[in-house]
């Protein structure tokens, strides 16, 4: 499979337009996206700022109405989270609100899910946040659900914390199986755990290549413990490169980069950094994500495309 890149919309921040223009801004970041060969758009799924974008009274739209909205404003990304909190939604209700933008966008809907961890929205909003151990607990049961769901037609489920009767999710997905699920996270206990049994696509962060490495192995060893092929599961993962015009716009993009992962992150041109994509892409991973909290313009989006057609073999354009 040819290696993808994919545009994560993590900042809604745009100082030089006023509100009514903000989603505007994502619109052009995201069709920028789209002209520059992207495959994939993606949201967060919190209802506040997060740290290490920037400060948690910044703006932040609701993910799914955000998403059914570009799905009207693109035609060919692929559109999701990345990754939709198990504690914030009933899993029935996310299962209708996935197949729900599959309709609206023509099939283009993926759906990514992970066991939450922001407990100050948690707070904020009243929402519970139990034990790490609940929620995967609870993620688990909710893959449960939203598989039924796509797969099946009226299909109930009696857990320790959700349940359903004969559901109905009518009309069905577009394609056979329904939206791509990513699993989100890279916990070796039980994250890849869940990850071997529900899984379409991983993603995970730039750790470094040894310890993505090790991972990779863990994750193969669940799908052979439930006889899946770890071939069908596909890794993506943040990109583990930052991608420059000039100097002082390198050293800019580091700052916006988590001091512990910066040691991991090759930074310069497009042709600088394909060598750093290059071990990845050569290890097995396909699909790289770039946030538009460092990548701000459709100039600065239209240089990642550059950097996209020479990791695929293609010239990069004038």
């Amino acid at each position: 499979m040819k290696p993808w890149f994919g545009l994560h919309l993590t900042s809604y921040t745009h100082p030089d337009v006023p509100p009514a223009q903000l989603f505007d801004r994502t619109v052009e970041q995201a069709r920028a996206a789209e002209e520059s060969g992207f495959r994939l758009v993606t949201v967060m799924d919190h209802v506040y700022q997060i740290a290490g974008v920037g400060a948690v009274d910044e703006p932040m739209l609701e993910g799914w109405s955000a998403l059914a909205a570009l799905a009207r404003e693109t035609k060919r990304v692929q559109l999701g989270t990345l990754v939709t909190g198990v504690t914030y939604r009933n899993p029935a209700l996310l299962a209708k609100l996935a197949t729900t933008l599959d309709t609206i966008s023509g099939g283009r809907a993926v759906l990514g899910l992970g066991a939450a961890w922001n407990d100050v929205e948690h707070a904020g909003y009243g929402y519970e946040f139990p034990p790490i151990r609940e929620r995967m607990d609870r993620l688990e049961e909710a893959l449960t659900i939203i598989r039924a769901m796509f797969d099946e037609e009226r299909p109930s489920f009696q857990g320790t914390h959700y349940r359903i009767e004969e559901a109905l999710n009518v009309p069905r997905p577009i394609h056979p199986g329904g939206p791509r699920i990513i699993v989100g996270g890279g916990g070796e206990q039980r994250t890849l755990k869940i990850a071997a049994r529900f899984a379409d696509m991983t993603h995970w962060f730039p750790l470094g290549f040894e310890v993505l490495q090790r991972k990779t192995e863990i994750l193969a060893g669940y799908c052979e413990a439930i006889g899946r092929d770890p071939a069908t599961i596909e890794r993506t993962m943040a990109a583990p490169v930052l991608v420059a015009g000039t100097e002082a716009e390198k050293t800019a993009m580091l700052e916006r980069v988590p001091p512990e992962r910066r040691p991991y992150v090759v930074a310069g041109t497009p042709e600088q950094v394909a060598n750093g994509l290059q071990p990845y892409i050569d290890a097995g991973f396909t699909g790289f994500t770039f946030n538009n909290s460092v990548y701000r313009t459709t100039d600065q989006i239209a240089v990642l495309g550059d950097l996209l057609r020479i990791v695929e073999g293609a010239p990069a354009t004038a």
